[in-house]
């Protein structure tokens, strides 16, 4: 192990070479989130003299993470908060020599919008630093700070700290040894739903040449007035005026109280739109907006317009997603068939009708029937919805792999892509891991390469999605084929 020396736009860093790999932690890309600059837009970060040591990745956005069922999540989502300023920040991983205009990627971890970091060891980007990528991974503000609509406070600070890091990267790959002019962005779940946003926004053009959307789309947006009914929600709890100043004088602490009870099953809060849609289906309280400079438009709206036409697009699903949600807590094998429909008319008009369309009432128990339907309708078919509407080059793919966790019921639920995307298997592998006992290295091996081989010149070894053609890559197969309209078309725009 030796030092590696780099020297970025606000000075110079010390990380560490090893394996063949160099890794720099928890870089700054912006000025830390607090004081005043707490709901501000990104500033720069203060310069320094002299070397900043980067071997430790930092702080990360407050954040409270709970134990799973039975499942080890600490590779999914890291240790949860890591208490400090200075946590808007980034990692890079880059080969260990001095070559230039390498392929550049940026990670946007996932996890509603209110977990996660850059540090959860699932997605460690060394295998693609290996494979000859200069890989970023960045934090941003979530929850309150970064994705509620409050008055006097500019929107979508998460989303705009995501611009900050781009524009940063592009300011400093060369330093690392990456071509900033050849840059792919990718992310899961909310990850993958800001990306997705991102392609649709004004703010981001021309920031990335390709991006990957991994179980995600843009139709997790909320108009600001239904978000707003959110805003309010959370100051009557704090007892706080619902502007800036109101939270402003919260502590983070506090608000990660308030954030838990807003989002328990039981909160009373009515986040559907005009139509009777609640577009996260409970997932998540936080989201973006859209009606702002980010996001003028909803993004199928901005994708019909032509916004991201020149950005070549990979995104896809996992074949199961819901089974994240639903078989580990129990619900899908003992919730009954009224409850199910209750719950989902909660998110959306015509419950049981797509219930019906996914078996319910037919011999088909109600939480197979539940757990089918709502990884079409909250992951699977709006993924197709964005291919669809996305005027530029766009490929799809279906992740259908599935984990012998939990006696095989788990399978290919939300999440199971990303240890064979990182090549990361050992981490999710064990008695209480993701990917269960004894994960195939081959299909590692093997999607990775697709993903290093996108990021390096768009290649990909099937042909494009179209509305006609609806080819989409099975992973587990290796061919594409054409897939029919889910039963859960008729139920969403």
């Amino acid at each position: 192990m030796s030092e590696a020396i780099a020297t970025t736009t606000a000075g110079k860093v010390r990380g560490l070479s090893k394996g063949g790999i160099r890794r720099f932690l928890g870089i700054p890309y912006a000025a830390a989130p607090v004081g005043a600059l707490r709901f501000a837009h990104p500033e720069p970060p203060v310069a320094w003299d002299g070397v900043r040591d980067a071997t430790d990745p930092g702080p990360n956005a407050p954040q409270r993470v709970k134990p799973f069922p039975g499942l080890d999540v600490e590779p999914l989502i890291g240790k949860g908060w890591i208490r400090g300023d200075d946590y808007l920040s980034l990692n890079v991983w880059t080969p260990d020599d001095d070559a230039t205009g390498r392929p550049v990627m940026v990670w946007i971890h996932g996890g509603g919008f209110v977990l996660g970091s850059k540090d959860a060891p699932i997605q460690d980007c060394g295998a693609f630093a290996r494979d000859g990528i200069v890989c970023f991974a960045i934090n941003y503000r979530m929850g309150i700070d970064g994705f509620l609509p409050i008055p006097g406070v500019p929107t979508n600070l998460g989303l705009r700290d995501m611009i900050a890091a781009l524009h940063w990267v592009r300011a400093n790959a060369a330093a690392f040894g990456g071509d900033a002019t050849n840059l792919t962005v990718f992310g899961e779940s909310a990850g993958a739903m800001a990306i997705a946003d991102l392609i649709a926004s004004p703010l981001a053009k021309g920031l990335f040449t390709r991006a990957i959307v991994q179980s995600g789309h843009g139709g997790m947006t909320r108009d600001i007035p239904v978000a707003s009914r959110l805003a309010d929600k959370l100051a009557k709890l704090l007892k706080i005026s619902a502007d800036r100043e109101g939270f402003a004088s919260v502590a983070p602490e506090v608000a990660l109280d308030a954030v838990e009870k807003i989002s328990l099953p039981t909160a009373r809060i009515d986040l559907r739109d005009a139509e009777g849609r609640e577009p996260v289906f409970g997932i998540s309280r936080f989201v973006p907006v859209h009606g702002d400079d980010v996001l003028p438009y909803k993004p199928l709206d901005a994708l019909r317009h032509g916004a991201g036409a020149d950005v070549d697009l990979l995104i896809g699903s996992n074949a199961e997603e819901m089974n994240l949600y639903l078989v580990p807590t129990g619900i899908r094998a003992k919730i009954w068939g009224w409850l199910a429909a209750h719950l989902l008319g909660k998110s959306m008009p015509n419950a049981r009708k797509a219930l019906k369309a996914y078996g319910l009432g037919t011999g088909k128990k109600p939480g197979e029937a539940l757990c089918d339907a709502m990884s079409d309708l909250v992951f699977r078919w709006p993924a197709r919805r964005f291919a669809e509407e996305h005027k530029g080059r766009t490929h799809a793919y279906e992740f259908d792999w599935r984990s012998p966790a939990f006696s095989g019921e788990l399978g290919a639920c939300h999440g199971i892509e990303l240890p064979f995307v990182f090549d990361t298997l050992p981490t999710v592998t064990g008695p209480r891991g993701l990917a269960g006992e004894a994960p195939p290295q081959a299909l590692a091996d093997r999607l990775h390469r697709i993903w290093v081989d996108f990021a390096t010149d768009g290649s990909l070894p099937w042909a494009p999605f179209d509305r006609e053609t609806r080819l989409v890559y099975s992973v587990v197969a290796g061919e594409a084929r054409p897939e029919a309209p889910m039963p859960a078309a008729p139920f969403l725009p």
